[in-house]
């Protein structure tokens, strides 16, 4: 016969998802990483940049600074933008997102952001290919970003977001945060 059952080796999912209590997820998701990238990185010139929305006033939104608080912690050769000292917020995302052009050409971005969802999916990592629309959440409309993205969801949906957000786990938040800095410093050390 002409043809097989399963994937092409070349196939990779658009995303993939990984709970923070799955043994296999640091592995799964740096595996992953290292995988987009290579497939993004066509031309070797370009830059890897990593890009965390959010903000450090609210527990279940501070998901993006923590991570990029982490990864300068562990002080990586590739950009950070975002942390607890300096957010990417609703307030100056466009703006931050405009530097990150300015400053890196044609960058490969992986942005990090916390989001909402159903309560058995609380605990969840999405890492995907594409861009996230941050604070689609709260309801709020801001620019897309990213070529990769990470997605950590915090909380429950559907009632009430901002205080959902003020009332979630900072040990979950933390897990997580953990997780996904060391996928992304593996991945891009793998790529």
């Amino acid at each position: 016969m002409g043809f097989s059952i399963f994937p092409s080796p070349l196939y990779l999912p658009k995303k993939i998802k990984c709970h923070i209590e799955d043994p296999e997820s640091l592995s799964s998701l740096s595996s992953q990483l290292s995988k987009l990238i290579k497939q993004l990185a066509v031309q070797p010139q370009k830059e890897l940049v990593v890009l965390c929305v959010g903000t450090d006033r609210s527990t279940g939104d501070c998901l993006g600074p923590l991570v990029g608080w982490l990864l300068t912690q562990r002080k990586v050769a590739f950009p950070v933008y975002g942390t607890l000292d300096e957010p990417i917020h609703a307030g100056n995302l466009s703006e931050k997102i405009g530097q990150v052009r300015q400053c890196h050409l044609n960058p490969i971005i992986i942005a990090v952001d916390a989001c909402l969802g159903r309560l058995e999916s609380v605990g969840l990592i999405t890492l995907g290919e594409g861009m996230i629309k941050p604070g689609a959440g709260v309801h709020k409309n801001l620019p897309g970003v990213g070529d990769i993205f990470f997605t950590g969801i915090v909380n429950v949906a559907g009632h009430m977001e901002f205080v959902v957000l003020q009332n979630t786990r900072l040990s979950l938040v933390m897990k997580m945060a953990r997780l996904i800095t060391d996928s992304i410093i593996l991945g891009i050390k793998n790529a």
